[in-house]
């Protein structure tokens, strides 16, 4: 038998009660901008906040639908509803949100429909691990394939999913959907939506304070969404808070993108390509306490603090996000072993070529299997991934996935050894120092950051992605480069000692377009 602890009792129903007060300005938000509902549904109502602020702001509604899974929620609601004139409108359902006729209750409704509230913050993943019930039944419901299944896009959040459900069980009617949610979570509703052609009139994300509100560590907003048969706007109006009325910026959905900046796009689209060079991503191995090394004197010690004897074979220089954001990538300060040099090759060798690497992997066995991750299932033992022969070219340029940067830099070997990245850093490898710094010279420029800008959200967990950086077509933009104004020419690189000049190194940008390295 589990014992739920009071941790696992708030994750798993959602125990993070609105307080009464954004209730309220979520309320008014929406009287201000003209929603007049005849119903009001509350999909997980908690004690009520929602459900008494709607009956102050919408006196004219004739209906009230509120859901709550937790009967002593539901009871306390019943209380505070007491002796109000209009509780009669108010049709409370002690059920969860999975198992309700969601379709039967919505259809029953008069028009205009407004649905608002709190969906759980929590993600179906971490329900599982809880041995919940409360949950959809169905696990990556977006259809993720190969790897992004396996390696973590199909978890998703439970109210992504919910807020999904009720927009399309509401397509084709007049409704407004008005949601407290993770920005990311919002963002990833609109693209499913927007992707299906759902009857979208108009859209807004407008920011809210979850420290303030929630004590949550995390960017959240209310996510408006209008519903009307016939329309289909793929463009939503993003405010930084609830009090502002005019927006900052307009996120959109273009040719199966989403896009942070419709602006920004509309300029420069031209650079997009579907066939762009062939980013990659560093190594992955979920265990930094055996693969990750610093340096001691003339030895080795891991992440658990622990001297290691090993040969240096298997060893190489090593960055991180953090070093790569920061330009710290001349002298690596750690170092990656790496058993293999190609996705599911044979690990045995290393008993043979270098047998205390092998001795050191076999003491700590247990670790490496205790690897979450399905990907090691059935692989060769101490298996990593993103590995291949390009995560070895001497010379690369990289950007960091995790920082809100776009600073792309120069990664050389170390020690007469190539350097190595690990999973949150991208790269494309180079044949040469003067690639190299060609390629670094054309991501700075300004339509290179305009362009990359349209497609990142900065306040996403792994703002810059593989599927980001593909887009940029390298040549198209070196061309652009050559015959363009100086105002958008990037600034020029750098000398390095040993490189060519600085003439030579800018005649070279606009030379090596048939480079191998630049091809899909």
């Amino acid at each position: 038998m589990i014992r739920r602890t009071k941790t696992s009792k708030v994750a798993e129903f959602g125990d993070f009660q609105t307080p009464a007060s954004l209730a309220s300005l979520v309320c008014r938000l929406l009287v201000d901008q003209g929603t007049k509902p005849a119903s009001v549904v509350e999909p997980t109502c908690g004690i009520g906040n929602f459900v008494i602020a709607a009956l102050d702001a919408f006196p004219l509604s004739q209906r009230l639908l509120s859901l709550e899974i937790n009967p002593d929620y539901a009871s306390k609601l019943k209380s505070r509803l007491g002796d109000r004139a209009d509780a009669a409108k108010v049709k409370l359902i002690c059920e969860s949100f999975f198992t309700a006729d969601w379709p039967g209750l919505l259809n029953a409704l008069p028009e205009p429909v407004l649905v608002l509230g709190n969906p759980p913050w929590v993600t179906n993943a971490h329900l599982g691990r809880l041995k919940s019930a409360n949950l959809p039944k169905k696990a990556n419901f977006q259809n993720h394939r190969g790897m992004d299944a396996l390696t973590g896009k199909s978890n998703f959040d439970v109210s992504e999913w919910m807020l999904i459900k009720l927009i399309e069980w509401l397509n084709g009617r007049n409704a407004t959907v008005a949601m407290l949610c993770k920005n990311a979570v919002a963002r990833k509703v609109l693209s499913h939506i927007w992707r299906e052609g759902l009857s979208v009139a108009a859209a807004e994300i407008h920011g809210i304070d979850a420290g303030q509100h929630f004590d949550a560590a995390v960017e959240a907003c209310l996510l408006i969404v209008r519903l009307q048969p016939g329309r289909n706007c793929c463009e939503a109006a993003i405010y930084r808070n609830l009090g502002l009325t005019r927006s900052n910026a307009v996120i959109g959905y273009r040719d199966g993108m989403l896009l942070s900046d419709v602006a920004a796009f509309s300029q420069w689209q031209h650079l997009l390509t579907t066939s762009g060079p062939q980013w990659r991503s560093g190594i992955k191995h979920d265990c930094a306490a055996v693969m990750e090394l610093r340096r001691d004197g003339l030895r080795y010690c891991n992440g658990a603090g622990e001297p290691v004897d090993i040969e240096d074979e298997y060893v190489y220089p090593m960055l991180k996000s953090s070093d790569v954001a920061d330009g710290n990538t001349a002298s690596p300060r750690r170092y990656m072993l790496v058993p293999h040099r190609s996705v599911g090759a044979d690990t045995a060798p290393i008993e043979h070529n270098a047998p205390m690497t092998w001795q050191y992997l076999q003491s700590h066995c247990q670790h490496l299997a205790r690897r979450a991750s399905s990907i090691y299932r059935n692989r060769p033992p101490f298996s990593v991934f993103g590995v291949g022969e390009y995560s070895f070219s001497q010379w690369k340029v990289a950007v960091a996935g995790l920082y809100k940067s776009l600073k792309f830099a120069a990664v050389g070997p170390h020690e007469g050894k190539p350097t190595v990245l690990d999973d949150t850093c991208y790269f494309l490898p180079c044949d040469s120092e003067e690639d190299t710094r060609h390629l670094q010279f054309l991501l700075h420029s300004h339509p290179a950051q305009q362009f990359l800008n349209a497609f990142i959200f900065w306040d996403a967990k792994r703002p810059v992605t593989v599927e980001v950086l593909r887009r940029l077509d390298l040549v198209k933009l070196a061309r652009l480069l050559k015959t363009s104004e100086p105002d958008i020419a990037p600034e020029r690189p750098r000398a390095h000692p040993g490189s060519k000049p600085d003439d030579a190194i800018e005649q070279g940008l606009f030379d090596w377009s048939a480079s191998a390295n630049l091809r899909a």
